[in-house]
């Protein structure tokens, strides 16, 4: 991963956490604008992660269910 995807990453993380811990889901869309006024490569970058961090999480929670309706 290049420096930006990188930053970006370590935003996704830190802002979904926030976001989940204050219950406050607009946080992730503040940070977007602030990143896409000074960086639109490092707003793409935490998009994307974001994106895939959401994606991810949907894919386990997808999983799990699979798991406990198979009695596993």
């Amino acid at each position: 991963m290049s420096f930006i995807d990188d930053i970006g990453f370590e935003l996704a993380e830190a802002a979904l956490e926030e976001a989940k811990a204050s219950g406050d889901e607009k946080l992730v869309d503040r940070i977007a604008e602030v990143l896409g006024a000074s960086s639109q490569s490092l707003e793409e970058a935490y998009l994307t992660a974001i994106r895939v961090r959401r994606s991810e999480k949907r894919a386990r929670e997808i999983l799990a269910e699979s798991k406990t309706a198979r009695g596993g």
